[in-house]
């Protein structure tokens, strides 16, 4: 018996180095964690071998995946628990099932070229991309606020490709009301980061979790905590990340998530988080100028941008 197609389809955008790999690996780790029935599947013998080593450094070689070399192209279906037929009659309960399809390619060969527009394997890598946006109705979006601090080009990776899209939606006149049909979950990245934890802590925008006690951003904070961090972008143009987004997705369209694919440490004794102690990215003995994941990884708000995107992709009733 065939498996069931995927009815929707999400697809992940953001700068190079922005962690789409990570929290792919962090996404199996966090499902895993959870006490219900959603998985994460590749849909291809490549897309289940890269789940499993991208998986397997987190968890066993304390290492981050290595950044890809070559353009590629992974499919994924998240299933969840079955639900129930809408005809009484029927007895077969069909699962939910989500695509998840990354386009990843290295060097930032999604960024806006020279007059003139991309040519050769550049041109055809755009287009991949932009078919895959296209196809999708659900975006997960990352933004690194410390590459942003860093180099500052989020907005160059977001401008280009979000014209382009709004391009072909116009042309099969599906830009309605003046904007986008996607649904888009905007993740700041890299939360256990001090830079970015303390900004958070000094906006009072932390609330605990009831478990470990880690900290944590609500959906509603996580727009200030956006517009606190644009602030301190190395180009200045991180306001208009969010200012586009505004202006091309409907605002019940938008979501942010303040995340962590590796999380905080904790400790071992206490099984709690520590305010003196929490870094689980440290210096590695073995090479100072090399970093490495110090305890256990508990990814942060990584599974909930997913199943929001499902299930508002769900309630539209779209097939794809």
């Amino acid at each position: 018996m065939q498996p069931e197609s995927p009815r929707h389809h999400i697809a992940m955008w953001g700068a190079p180095g922005s962690g789409k790999t990570t929290l792919l690996a962090a996404l199996s780790i966090a499902l895993n964690r959870r006490e219900d029935d959603w998985k994460i599947i590749g849909q291809n013998p490549e897309s289940t071998a890269y789940l499993t080593e991208m998986t397997s450094a987190l968890t066993s070689g304390k290492e981050f995946p290595e950044a890809s070399t070559a353009l590629e192209t992974f499919q994924w279906a998240l299933i969840g628990p079955a639900q129930r037929s809408l005809f009484r009659r029927q007895s077969k309960r069909a699962s939910t099932t989500i695509g998840l399809t990354m386009v990843d390619a290295p060097g930032g060969h999604f960024a806006p070229g020279k007059r003139g527009g991309p040519t050769g394997g550049a041109e055809e890598r755009q287009e991949e991309l932009m078919a895959n946006l296209t196809q999708s109705r659900g975006i997960v979006f990352l933004f690194d606020p410390i590459r942003e601090f860093e180099v500052g080009d989020a907005y160059d990776h977001l401008h280009g490709p979000l014209n382009r899209l709004a391009e072909k939606m116009l042309e099969s006149n599906e830009f309605i009301g003046g904007k986008l049909p996607h649904h888009i979950a905007v993740c700041i990245t890299k939360f256990d980061d001090p830079r970015v934890l303390q900004t958070a802590q000094k906006r009072g925008l932390i609330e605990l979790d009831d478990r470990h006690r880690f900290p944590r951003v609500g959906s509603d904070e996580a727009r200030d905590l956006f517009g606190q961090l644009s602030r301190v972008s190395a180009t200045g143009t991180a306001d208009m990340v969010i200012n586009s987004l505004d202006k091309f997705f409907h605002e019940s369209h938008i979501k942010f998530y303040v995340t962590s694919s590796i999380g905080f440490y904790v400790n071992p004794q206490t099984e709690t988080f520590d305010w003196n102690d929490y870094l689980n990215l440290i210096p590695d003995e073995s090479d100072h100028a090399a970093l490495r994941i110090r305890g256990p990884v508990y990814p942060i708000n990584v599974v909930e941008p997913m199943l929001w995107l499902g299930e508002r992709l769900s309630r539209q009733g779209r097939s794809r």
